[in-house]
């Protein structure tokens, strides 16, 4: 996640995404009389009447957001006139408190969702506003630094319910490796998952204080479970991955773009279970730590160099874990391995995003967030915003990249304003780094997955969704992680959720053979 993609890392981002029919505005508002209708240069711009906007983004406010906030309320000041009250969530409640407050009607302009999280659910219990019209007459930048292919691949029923935040067509993923500890065990680069673990157990064996791996734990990372993770990798010759209904769990998958939808709880896949079983060894050989489902984030044991090996959403090493890493220890580094399939074609893309910003439809003022969104979108005001302030926080490499200073902004664009058009490359990444970076922006690199453009409605079955993934949370990160044993609880998890996998499973096939029809 990352999350910094999962995120996010976010991410970031090639799964596919369960969405939903969407709804019509419960509370259109109408536009100010003095608005703009674009706000591409703000030159002669009419001073607007004084407007705060709320906004809820994950993570943590990071040191010198304040210094940041102030100078774009002061860029603002004579056009947009706008004051931003930007709420951070941790990780770990995020899913909770954005329920919340979106279910309560609290007064939100615009909020940070995710198909991993509860974008869809929200899209069908009507709490977003359509945007189509709004960017078409506030979001000329919005628009146009997102390639179409982008925008289509992103709708939910034929609408625009949230922003997509991204820059490329499939999301990076890679284990960050302590490169130190690599060669001063005298084991040679990481070619392949083998190498990984040998890797792993020289650690275990020879430096007895370093956890040798630290997968994501927390059930809303799931996808960065240690065998769910390994299904990006190139020996995944079957493009396994998750079904449009649950776009992060392997339960329900589709496979060799055949436009079907399996079931594990059928037929059992021998790879996904190999991947199942090969985790349950690994922690219970102490590989996998065995806290891994009590760590909220991965990033932290890494920072602290507690950990040999982490799953991370993203090419290249973080600059700033990079960096923190160092403060404890000079001379321990970490290096990105990538196991993904990189021959051309070998990967299928939908082009779906992970990450997204939406107007609630009980905010006040939905023209004036589209407006900031749009000013935001604009090159140097994207820099302020992702980067904080120049020669402070950030100091510009050419055109294109930049390098951080110090420790106190942190980036975190995908919770907002993301974008391949006006984001920068860390100059602080190698050159493979960068050169794996525009591979995944050039979408002629993949195969599109013939499910590109496909919305699930998962109306007839949201009953079934909630009260699958409630169960699916007390067995899958803790399968996939080895903490528990595979058959037992494979099969514990098998009697309470099969019925309602299978309910689902025969809607989503149901809906991808009418789309797949059409084509």
């Amino acid at each position: 996640m990352n999350r910094t993609k999962w995120t996010g890392t976010a991410l970031t981002i090639v799964m596919l995404t369960s969405v939903l029919v969407a709804c019509t505005s419960k509370n259109a508002e109408p536009a100010a009389t003095n608005a703009p209708s674009s706000t591409a240069n703000n030159v002669g711009a009419k001073k607007l009447d004084p407007v705060t906007l709320k906004i809820m983004v994950p993570g943590d406010r990071p040191k010198d957001f304040d210094a940041v906030i102030q100078e774009a309320e002061k860029r603002m000041a004579d056009s947009l006139n706008v004051k931003l009250d930007v709420v951070f969530v941790p990780w770990a409640d995020l899913a909770q408190k954005t329920q919340v407050t979106l279910s309560s009607g609290e007064n939100i302009d615009l909020i940070f969702d995710a198909p991993w999280l509860h974008l869809t659910q929200q899209i069908a219990a009507g709490s977003y506003e359509p945007l189509d019209d709004l960017l078409k007459k506030y979001g000329p930048n919005i628009l146009k630094n997102r390639p179409q292919q982008m925008w289509d691949a992103n709708k939910f029923d034929g609408k625009i319910m949230g922003i997509p935040n991204g820059n490329s067509f499939v999301q990076g993923r890679v284990y960050y490796v302590r490169k130190d500890l690599r060669e001063q065990l005298g084991i040679a680069p990481i070619k392949s998952y083998d190498d990984l673990i040998k890797f792993a157990y020289a650690v275990k064996e020879k430096v007895p204080n370093i956890t040798p791996l630290v997968p994501a734990g927390q059930d809303v990372n799931k996808g960065l479970s240690e065998g769910a993770f390994r299904h990006y990798w190139a020996d995944n010759k079957a493009n396994i991955q998750p079904s449009p209904a649950l776009s992060e769990s392997l339960t329900l998958y589709t496979k060799n773009n055949d436009g079907k939808v399996y079931n594990l709880f059928d037929e059992m896949d021998p790879m996904v279970w190999s991947w199942i079983q090969n985790a349950r060894k690994l922690y219970q050989d102490k590989i996998i730590s065995p806290d891994v489902l009590a760590i909220k984030d991965v990033m932290e044991p890494a920072k602290q160099g507690k950990a040999a090996i982490i799953t991370s959403n993203d090419f290249g090493v973080k600059d700033d874990i990079q960096k923190a890493l160092k403060s404890g220890n000079p001379k321990a580094e970490f290096e990105a391995v990538t196991l993904m399939n990189l021959n051309k074609g070998a990967v299928l893309t939908n082009s779906l995003q992970y990450n997204f910003i939406s107007v609630p439809v009980v905010s006040k003022h939905k023209d004036r967030a589209i407006q900031f969104l749009d000013w935001a979108n604009q090159k140097d005001n994207y820099d302020l915003l992702v980067y904080g302030v120049k020669d402070k926080n950030w100091e510009a490499v050419g055109e294109d990249q930049y390098t951080f200073k110090g420790d106190g902004y942190t980036w975190f664009p995908y919770v907002w304003i993301w974008n391949p058009t006006t984001d920068r490359q860390d100059a602080s990444q190698n050159e493979e780094t960068k050169k794996l970076n525009k591979w995944t922006a050039d979408a002629s690199n993949f195969t599109i997955d013939k499910l590109s453009g496909f919305t699930f409605n998962n109306a007839p079955v949201s009953n079934e969704i909630s009260q699958y993934t409630s169960i699916e949370a007390k067995y899958y990160s803790a399968l996939f992680n080895g903490v528990v044993d595979s058959d037992a609880y494979w099969a514990k998890f098998k009697a309470e959720a099969a019925p309602l996998a299978k309910k689902i499973q025969l809607e989503e096939q149901k809906q991808i053979d009418a789309f797949l029809a059409k084509k």
